[in-house]
């Protein structure tokens, strides 16, 4: 079985991050200066200009921070999903991810409040591609709790 959708391009910038998916973490690079981490697989930070990260393992835990449901097929792959949730989550660390949701019934906006604690799932969809999704948190109470 093939998987229809579209897959990252994986480069030397860009491999820990996917290395680390595959074996169930979640890897960002972070500035060696101002601390920041960062969404894009670049040896410079955009936030102070300084050339130089490493990479560090996050927890994998966040709340979501923003969500919607996407209405209109943009890619064949997700003709069986529509409609489909995205949202971004905010990890303890600060930063945030632009992600699904999934563990829930029906994925509407109403079962992914935004402030709902989640946590990282990996769903490995070719023998080189692991993504990154997100689940409620098992202990996951009301989002305002």
């Amino acid at each position: 079985m093939s998987y229809a959708k579209p897959l990252p391009r994986i480069d030397d910038h860009s491999r820990p991050f996917w290395d680390a998916a595959k074996a169930g973490h979640l890897m960002l690079p972070r500035c060696d200066a101002c601390g920041s981490f960062h969404t894009y697989f670049e040896p410079w930070c955009n936030k102070c200009g300084h050339e130089g990260v490493h990479w560090e393992r996050l927890s994998g835990r966040g709340r979501i921070w923003a969500n919607c449901r996407f209405h209109k097929i943009y890619f064949a792959g997700f003709e069986k999903d529509v409609p489909y949730n995205v949202a971004m989550v905010e990890l303890e660390e600060g930063c945030r991810l632009v992600t699904n949701i999934v563990g829930l019934e029906r994925g509407t906006l109403d079962e992914m409040p935004i402030g709902m604690e989640v946590e990282a799932v990996f769903e490995a969809v070719t023998p080189e591609v692991t993504l990154i999704k997100f689940a409620p948190m098992a202990s996951a109470g009301d989002a305002g709790e």
